[in-house]
């Protein structure tokens, strides 16, 4: 039974957890059971609910090829009450790799599976609680912040839902803002969400906020100059120049630079910008800093000026050096008193100065199927930069927009490595788990805040429970960390490796607690029948494929989208979402503000899906395909995309006509449907059957084989065989 509360639970051992892992191969060979002797092998289904009892069924993944869902699943629904239900975490925010925690060490080893966190702490919410009040409620021995998972003992006192220690209820705590009403301490909003806001108190700062502070660094080279950015840039920021998040104190400032650094003074009163120019970039000199990052809303009609002049200073320029290190060196100066944001603008590599690097890229190993050179950095300078701008509050947004080598590793050295959560004591006395987070930052607006997310598990004793409770994409998005860590720290080929084993310790181990029934195929619990095809597609992707030519800022691009996104962009990134579209109907269709919403099923990434009679949609997450083939019906080429016939189709077509017809309405309905939760829209391609673009169509449909990866069927085998070893 699960209890509504923690008011059951008498006191506890649960003290933490340390962060260790390792990804090794497991040596197990006990064959496959029928189902009822899984069950009983596993500690029976006795009391598991239907939906569990699904995620337990066996799946013999070599017979079984339609295991994708019709739709995207959503994530595993943890077994709790409803009470607690309500109040828990939301998955896109707060999501565990198991939704039901092992009782203890050994029985997780025994599994076979990562423990372990993701966490999206700045997901947009529509409704976010903002507690404004002089007491910030935490726990007197662990500081965890109280929370809905906390219990009540009577009106003036609280358990700690991690320690159990009992804590005393604040006076403050006793009224209620929201029904304003007092002598109710256990409705407050810190207490009815899992998810809020604190503005914080004097306690919580090192000094008073500061303002919001933009320093925009400007590669104006001739390399710069001829790609044209800076015309778009400044343009692009003249248009956006009211909605730059901040208040009346917001500061802004440039620096340019290429075998110099420039400054400009936009200080209030002149009657243009002022450039200064300093040549000594082995120590660079800085001019009065207030003249440098001025108020916005005081000097906007020169900072209008210097954009709209930027473009042409530099139209004539031969500079082909780059600076980019002297540069980052004076922002860095000239933002530690504040802190704030750089964004650079990078054209090629740095070529003077602190920072230069020289190219490391070899063009003739990007095939290479033995270990990928230079995924570390060439010098520390960079490093040694980002943990100086990180202690004063400065963050750095590089834009690379180069065609050439840019030795883009520099810009990852700040990666935390991820480890998978153990189980240091037995939570044999507890039948719930909490997880929290709390991240301090100061807004844009200049207040200093926390957010607090609460996470609520339950606990189980029996394999099966674990393994029903396995989030098969939380696993795969931690894997995924895991192996770009472990590429940079052993090899790459480590790190398939551990990839490629973690698939097989997992159903060796759900293999090894049945009966001696030895099965001829593949077998994979429901809840992971998508483990092998997700791992498969890791591997094919650019961070971490071989024998596939791959340029190395690519390789290393790709490594920082699988460390840094969350987890439904990276799943659509690994294993992207195919749909047939010239044939959707209204059958089955969403009805949503007055608009009808066509609901095709997904498909497998396989070219045995596609045919050239339609048309199939691709997203990748940051991305979009709409391959057409050489047979699509004309109506759909006509009415959706605004072209007579596939042959008067361009070649470089990025975006699908308004147009009033039926067919069009229902295609941008759907695409509309499927971006509205994304922070940005993806790029979108129009890919035809005949065209040099299908190749990065193509790459995409990870169960296909190619000359150096397995097909889907193939890696199958290939788990089989090392399972048998």
């Amino acid at each position: 039974p699960v209890p509504n509360s923690y008011e059951s639970l008498e006191g506890g051992g649960y003290s933490g957890t340390s962060l260790r892992c390792s990804l090794r191969h497991l040596n197990a060979r006990s064959p496959f059971p029928s189902l009822s002797e899984l069950s009983s092998a596993l500690g029976g289904l006795g009391g598991v609910s239907e939906l569990e009892a699904e995620t337990l069924r066996p799946v013999n993944l070599l017979q079984e090829r339609n295991i994708l869902p019709p739709k995207r699943a959503p994530p595993p629904e943890p077994n709790l009450s409803n009470d607690l239900r309500k109040v828990n975490c939301s998955p896109d925010t707060f999501r565990c790799t198991l939704t039901n925690i092992p009782q203890t060490q050994a029985l997780l080893n025994k599994a076979r599976l990562p423990l372990g966190l993701l966490l999206h702490p700045f997901r947009d919410l529509t409704q976010l609680p903002v507690i404004t009040s002089n007491t910030i409620v935490r726990c007197r021995s662990c500081r965890t912040y109280i929370n809905p998972f906390v219990s009540f003992l009577d009106q003036r006192r609280w358990k700690c839902n991690l320690c159990y220690r009992v804590n005393d209820v604040p006076d403050e705590f006793m009224y209620n803002p929201v029904t304003r009403s007092y002598g109710e301490p256990h409705k407050r909003p810190e207490v009815q969400n899992s998810t809020v806001e604190f503005i914080a108190s004097s306690d919580y700062m090192l000094r008073p906020p500061q303002p919001a502070v933009y320093l925009f660094l400007l590669d104006v080279s001739h390399s710069a100059v001829e790609s044209g950015y800076l015309n778009v840039f400044c343009q692009s920021l003249l248009d956006n120049l009211e909605k730059l998040p901040g208040d009346t104190r917001t500061h802004i400032g440039f620096v340019t630079f290429d075998s110099t650094v420039h400054f400009y003074n936009l200080q209030e009163g002149l009657s243009q910008p002022q450039m200064l120019v300093v040549s000594d970039i082995d120590d660079v000199f800085i001019p009065t800093h207030d003249s440098l990052l001025v108020n916005l809303k005081e000097s906007k009609e020169l900072v209008k000026d210097l954009l709209n002049a930027l473009p042409g200073m530099f139209t004539h320029t031969r500079e082909t050096q780059s600076a980019l290190g002297p540069a980052l060196q004076a922002a860095y100066k000239l933002m530690s008193p504040t802190g704030g944001r750089v964004t650079v603008f990078q054209t090629q590599l740095p070529t003077l100065g602190a920072g230069l690097l020289q190219s490391r890229e070899d063009p003739n190993l990007r095939s290479s199927t033995k270990n990928v050179l230079h995924l570390g950095p060439a010098t520390d300078f960079y490093k040694k930069l980002a943990l100086d701008c990180s202690g004063q509050q400065i963050g750095v947004d590089l834009f690379l927009l180069s065609s050439q080598y840019s030795d883009l590793c520099q810009s990852k050295q700040l990666w935390h490595r991820i480890s998978s959560m153990s189980i240091e004591e037995s939570l044999a006395d507890t039948s719930l788990a909490c997880f929290q987070a709390a991240l301090l930052y100061t807004s844009s607006k200049g207040k200093r805040r926390i957010r607090v997310h609460t996470l609520c598990l339950p606990v189980v004793s029996q394999l099966s429970e674990v393994f029903a409770g396995a989030d098969i994409q939380a696993i795969s998005c931690l894997l995924a960390n895991m192996a770009i860590d472990r590429s940079i720290s052993s090899s790459l080929s480590d790190a398939r490796d551990a990839l490629v084993n973690a698939v097989v310790d997992c159903l060796t181990a759900y293999r090894a607690n049945g009966s001696n029934i030895q099965p001829s195929g593949l077998i994979a619990p429901a809840a992971l029948r998508l483990f092998p095809l997700y791992v498969l597609a890791l591997l094919k992707q650019k961070a971490l494929r071989t024998g596939t030519s791959t340029r190395l800022d690519e390789r290393v691009f790709s490594m920082c989208e699988l460390k840094s996104q969350p987890l439904q962009q990276i799943m659509r990134m690994v294993h992207p979402d195919l749909y047939r579209i010239d044939n959707m109907t209204e059958q089955a269709a969403l009805h949503l503000n007055d608009s009808v919403i066509p609901q095709p099923p997904l498909l497998q990434l396989t070219a045995e899906k596609l045919t050239r009679e339609g048309a199939f949609l691709l997203d990748c997450g940051s991305v979009m395909y709409l391959w057409v083939g050489k047979c699509c019906n004309e109506t759909f080429i006509r009415d959706v995309l605004g072209f007579q016939n596939y042959a008067s189709l361009p070649s470089n077509m990025t975006e699908i006509p308004e147009l009033q017809t039926t067919y069009s309405e229902r295609t941008r309905a759907f695409i509309s449907w499927l971006l509205e939760s994304r922070t940005f829209h993806p790029a979108f391609h129009v890919v035809k059957d005949d065209a040099s673009t299908k190749t990065s169509f193509f790459q995409h449909l990870v169960e296909d084989r190619t000359e150096s990866a397995f097909s889907y069927y193939e890696f199958l085998l290939h788990i089989q065989q090392q399972m048998s070893k």
